[in-house]
């Protein structure tokens, strides 16, 4: 087993006679009894290939390729299809039709579907090394089998490979062959009973719209995208949005504000708490991709909701992101949007919505740091330690101990100092527990 690794590195460096006698090993190796060795022997091949002479290629190497591709082990068989990439590469298009592609045909379609897996696997290198004129009569037909194949595995292995087969048709037929081969899979696909099959799908889908164009984007790919991001798996949605840019750049904005965007803002609505946490947690990303002029216009008052929702999770989320749409869009709309939607909530009637301004403050302080802390944030946070509510007042004490560390001495003591000591004294013990525990923890005590 060792040595099958070894013929690639020695038969450039040896005489003819050697060379002979190696080919002669090599044949003995890929015959052996044991399926370990010919497993092995199987891996190597495709290294023995590329230094081989292309003579000795098509006589010697190419009947032992056909006959591990055949072999009764299916881990052989796919280890030889590993091969097959190399070989077609090596060959003229003439040779590969003939020689090659009878083995890769039947590997198709091979009763293992860890062999059809591997075809699927490696199924661009095989475009690329086979050209453009087999790939048309041979592989596209070969490519839809295995997007509708009875395993999962192999639907999802020729799923993640859409987008790169699709790109490296050629020029002159790439349309046709996608709208009349591949699209009417991938529309079975996107409604496909596993969740792998359709996440993988989801990943590089996007990625069609430069290939087909703004019409045919439209009309056929936006209503796939539609489906899979009101998928009910979160990694099929993620992949969906991740890669908004694609059809952005192909569609528009306004296209695309006319079309996945309302889909978008209906699951942000859903009556499932659950379902709009998972639109939050993707809201920077799907930010990061528009931009902030068309998330203040289309998603702000939205997002902004979200910080008053009534479920607590919700809320959370929506705090957690606002920290992270501020990282992305920078100080400037943290001072002129986000942080005048904080503050209004100080004054809010329901307690929890106070909570949340403070729970907002905690993190936006983080990113953007003493000076707008100082002059925008800090004096709020002050105002609200005279709140009627003792949970609010204690959150208070609990701000400016996690703020603390950031501020300046003058200001702990001529302004921090004095409301935590007034908390000390509040009638409510909680408040008295954690303004004590602030003081020791910011050495005021």
């Amino acid at each position: 087993m060792s040595a099958c690794g070894l013929f690639s590195v020695c038969y450039p460096r040896v005489s003819g006679a050697l060379k002979t006698e190696l080919r002669q090993n090599f044949r003995n190796l890929c015959g052996d009894d044991t399926p370990m060795v010919r497993r092995a022997v199987a891996g190597k091949l495709g290294e023995f290939a590329k230094v081989i002479e292309i003579d000795n290629l098509k006589t010697d190497l190419i009947p032992l390729f056909t006959a591990l591709a055949a072999d009764e082990q299916d881990s052989v068989r796919l280890l030889a299809m590993e091969a097959c990439v190399s070989i077609a590469s090596l060959l003229p298009a003439d040779d590969t039709e003939h020689l090659v592609m009878p083995t890769l045909r039947e590997a198709a379609n091979d009763k293992s579907w860890r062999v059809r897996y591997m075809v699927a696997d490696k199924f661009t290198e095989l475009q690329k090394a086979v050209g453009p004129e087999i790939t048309k009569n041979d592989l596209v037909p070969a490519f839809q089998n295995l997007l509708k194949d009875c395993e999962a595995e192999v639907r999802a292995a020729a799923a993640q490979k859409v987008k790169d087969f699709c790109q490296n048709l050629a020029a002159d037929n790439r349309e046709q062959v996608i709208m009349t081969g591949i699209l009417p899979c991938m529309k079975e696909l996107v409604s496909d009973s596993n969740t792998h099959v359709k996440s993988a799908l989801a990943s590089v889908i996007m990625g069609l719209s430069p290939v087909l164009g703004k019409d045919n984007t439209i009309e056929h790919l936006l209503p796939l995208f539609l489906t899979q991001l009101k998928d009910e798996c979160p990694e099929v949605r993620l992949n969906i949005i991740s890669n908004l840019d694609c059809v952005n750049e192909v569609i528009g904005v306004k296209q695309l504000s006319q079309s996945i965007l309302p889909a978008i803002v209906e699951l942000a609505e859903d009556t499932k708490w659950r379902v709009r946490l998972a639109i939050i947690e993707y809201m920077p990303l799907l930010a990061g991709q528009l931009g902030v002029e068309f998330f203040d216009e289309k998603l702000n008052a939205l997002f902004m909701a979200w910080l008053l929702d009534h479920v607590y999770a919700i809320r959370e989320a929506a705090t957690q992101n606002l920290k992270k749409l501020v990282e992305k869009f920078g100080l400037d709309w943290a001072q002129s949007t986000a942080i005048p939607k904080v503050l209004q909530m100080s004054r809010d009637q329901n307690y929890l919505h106070r909570l949340t301004c403070l729970f907002s403050i905690n993190l936006l302080a983080e990113v953007c740091g003493v000076e707008v802390t100082l002059r925008l944030m800090l004096p709020t946070v002050f105002g609200m330690a005279g709140d009627a509510v003792a949970n609010v007042r204690f959150n208070v004490a609990k701000t400016l101990q996690k703020l603390g560390p950031m501020l300046d001495q003058n200001c702990l003591q001529t302004q921090v100092k004095p409301c935590l000591l007034k908390l000390k004294t509040d009638t409510d013990i909680d408040v008295q527990y954690y303004a004590i525990e602030a003081l020791e923890a910011l050495k005021l005590a």
